[in-house]
């Protein structure tokens, strides 16, 4: 994908083909809508493949016009990548369309199809991974910014999913994209970074909300040395509180619901009573205990791996960045 850095990739697949997933980048642009292309795919069973690149022609002809102007409006001075699924007749269509409209047009070879392959082939690729590990509030996102803004290679998975993987992670994240496409996200990511060099995750379950991080790469993650970030109840707390009260008890008080069963009657008792009077630390110090456990039994099951521990209570992101980037390659 590097030599179309500077290219606009067009996905000429149906609506629904490009949001269950697309290259990152790509406009969706297609010959046929959801609707279409099921019409055409009937027709392709019951007539024949002739009778049913009729029905296409009959289905998107009248449409060429003005996909060419909204092609000329927002993208004259760029050169034209298109893709369909195997880089067959979808692609080629439209990529006939605008070449008879005098515009530059080039294919994915083999398509999206050939995109997810090399994927796979990606994230089975070895990489040297630090992960950045402790307990829920200890800032572990922020010293991965950090990192990233010392100049270290960092992927931000929960960026990435856009969640931070607890029942209260959707708070303040859009909407998330499918499994797939966080596939596709995180390959772009991997594709800007040097493999030979330490690459800088933050420890995560392997499902982020409805995301799931892949089997390849999730397997790597969890052999990779841990770096476990030790902080003060207290600045957990505090962390903690400085971000989420800000939702409001009901929406706080919904998430802890979720995770009822595993909380105990008792716990999430005394957790909602003191949302309701406003006692927020409480509230918070009862999610913590669910999920220290939680982390705790997580990190056993990961027997033999390298786990190192960092007292960096009072010390500033920017400052465990700094003892982080001293470990060796």
């Amino acid at each position: 994908m590097e030599r179309f850095a500077t290219a606009q990739l067009i996905d000429v697949r149906s609506p629904s083909e490009y949001h269950k997933g697309h290259i990152p980048g790509a406009v969706n642009i297609p010959l046929l809508s959801d609707e279409a292309r099921k019409k055409v795919g009937i027709t392709f069973k019951e007539s024949g493949q002739n009778a049913a690149v009729l029905e296409g022609f009959r289905l998107s002809g009248p449409l060429f016009a003005s996909m060419i102007e909204e092609v000329q409006s927002k993208y004259l001075d760029r050169q034209l990548v298109l893709y369909c699924w195997r880089g067959g007749m979808r692609s080629q269509t439209m990529a006939w369309v605008f070449q008879l409209a005098g515009m530059q047009v080039e294919l994915i070879k083999g398509g999206y199809k050939a995109y997810r392959q090399q994927l796979r082939s990606a994230l089975a690729h070895p990489y040297r991974f630090k992960v950045l590990g402790g307990n829920t509030g200890s800032g572990k996102t922020e010293v991965l910014h950090a990192l990233r803004d010392a100049g270290a290679q960092v992927i931000d998975l929960e960026a990435l999913a856009s969640h931070r993987g607890s029942a209260f992670g959707s708070f303040g994240m859009g909407s998330q994209p499918t499994v797939e496409h966080f596939e596709n996200l995180l390959y772009e990511q991997l594709g800007k970074m040097n493999p030979q060099k330490t690459i800088w995750l933050e420890d995560e379950s392997r499902k982020i909300g409805t995301a799931c991080i892949p089997a390849e790469f999730w397997l790597q993650k969890d052999h990779a040395p841990l770096y476990f970030i030790e902080r003060t109840i207290e600045e957990r707390i505090k962390r903690i509180k400085d971000e989420y009260v800000v939702y409001g008890a009901e929406l706080l008080g919904n998430a802890a619901r979720k995770i009822a069963k595993r909380l105990g009657p008792q716990h999430l008792k005394a957790a909602l009573e003191a949302l309701d009077t406003g006692d927020f630390e409480t509230f918070i110090n009862k999610m913590l205990v669910y999920y220290d456990k939680s982390y705790a039994w997580s990190l056993s099951r990961r027997a033999g791996r390298e786990i190192i521990n960092l007292d960096t209570s009072r010390m500033t992101s920017q400052q465990i960045a700094n003892e982080l980037l001293k470990t060796p390659e």
